[in-house]
């Protein structure tokens, strides 16, 4: 076990240090609130539809609702994620249909839960919040002259999030659970304004602002699992993260250039001024039918009131509430088998979403499938070599708007062993 630890430490972190630098490509909506968010479901999870407020299986770790981390057994695990993704984006201008292709890849995340007794797991992590990464350019003229401009804009940056949880089983069949998680991260805009005289004598002027972000949110967990006869159950679960005010500072610049060469001193409108931005609170309910560790369906619906939003400048963020359903399905061959084939695990899961994001006055939807399967490696196959497989397509082609068809390729691994053992000599 301390050898596979080691081994897939590294390699996540290896593979980490060199996509850090790319996100998951570029994505025009990232310009909007606080970037492109980024799912807080483990690479099981994604392969069924991102469903797991309601389902947590005893091999795998769930992040979705802290209470499930009581329905872990004796084992320790320890579990790496990470996440590709391959998109084309289109958009509809002067009557064309244009498209760029784009790839990013990034580590998901890092995970260790633990149990504190028969009834109490914890959990720490550490993943990506959310990211930034777009540029577009314009193209026009100035009024009554000949000289044409160049407008650009860019941002980059993020939020990410460490957590630690806490699942504890009250009776048979309940479980309540709590999350503390301290975001922190920063996103850099720039807008630059650009008039083409010649190559020597082209003015521009840029405003660069720059917000670092930090402070702690929590999310609140509850589950009730009934059973419904021999090795069936149903499992109910909740999730309720309140609005976080997170603190910030701001630094706002322009600057005037010639030819790449500054005309004048900066011209700073902040310098890491005090702040305050803002998550807005999110709920999240969830049914999932399940039969002896072999067969899980289940369905999810959650709600976030992104229209709540407010900069750092507390202005409205232009957004809108977010409104996110899943349906997804788990199936074991056989799990008491000790046949190989009978023990790899199965999942396959579609999503409807109502993103934040409106353009022109409409909400932009996604709509995705998903595939992924669980290969279990190791002593007694308690460890697992996960992959989920994810296809969709955000927005569409009418009036301004930018349609993204998207591809991902999440890979995990799930290492369970007995930790923290107290040893015994008979």
């Amino acid at each position: 076990m301390k050898k596979s630890f080691l081994f897939v430490a590294g390699l996540s972190l290896l593979i980490a240090g060199n996509a850090s630098a790319q996100g998951l490509g570029n994505s025009p909506y990232s310009a909007l609130g606080l970037g492109e968010l980024l799912p807080s479901a483990n690479v099981t999870n994604l392969g069924m539809g991102g469903i797991g407020v309601s389902y947590a299986s005893p091999f795998y770790l769930n992040s979705q609702n802290p209470a499930l981390l009581a329905r872990r057994s004796r084992f320790t695990i320890f579990e790496v994620g990470l996440l590709g993704q391959q998109k084309a984006l289109s958009q509809i201008r002067s009557g064309e249909q244009q498209t760029q292709r784009d790839f990013g890849g990034n580590l998901s995340y890092l995970a260790l839960a633990f149990p504190l007794s028969s009834r109490w797991n914890t959990a720490i992590s550490l993943r990506p919040y959310s990211y930034v990464d777009y540029q577009t350019k314009t193209y026009g003229r100035v009024p009554n002259s000949i000289y044409e401009t160049e407008l650009i804009y860019s941002g980059k940056g993020g939020l990410n999030r460490a957590s630690i949880s806490n699942g504890v089983r009250l009776g048979k069949n309940i479980y309540l659970g709590a999350e503390a998680s301290f975001l922190f991260g920063n996103i850099t805009t720039n807008s630059t304004s650009r008039v083409l005289i010649n190559s020597s004598e082209d003015i521009t002027v840029a405003r660069v602002n720059r917000v670092n972000y930090s402070d702690i949110a929590v999310n609140f967990g509850a589950a009730w699992r009934p059973n419904l006869g021999k090795d069936r159950a149903l499992n109910i679960g909740l999730t309720f993260a309140p609005r976080t005010n997170l603190s910030a500072t701001e630094t706002d610049v322009f600057q005037q250039q010639l030819n790449g060469s500054l005309v004048s001193g900066d011209d700073t409108l902040r310098s890491n001024t005090a702040a305050r931005s803002m998550v807005p609170q999110q709920l999240q309910f969830g049914i999932t039918y399940e039969k002896n560790n072999q067969l899980a369906i289940g369905a999810e619906v959650g709600f976030q009131s992104w229209s709540q939003f407010r900069t750092v400048t507390d202005q409205p963020g232009n957004l809108r509430d977010g409104l996110h359903t899943a349906v997804g399905v788990e199936y074991t061959p056989k799990p008491a088998s000790t046949r190989y084939r009978d023990l790899i695990t199965y999942r396959a899961g579609f999503q409807y979403n109502q993103m934040p994001y409106q353009v022109d006055g409409t909400q932009i939807t996604d709509i995705n499938g998903s595939l992924g399967f669980s290969i279990p490696v190791g002593a007694y196959f308690v460890n697992h070599i996960n992959l989920a497989l994810v296809g969709g397509q955000r927005g569409s082609l009418a009036g301004s708007q930018i349609r993204e068809r998207y591809f991902k390729v999440a890979l995990g691994f799930s290492l369970n062993d007995w930790w923290f053992r107290k040893t015994v000599i008979d």
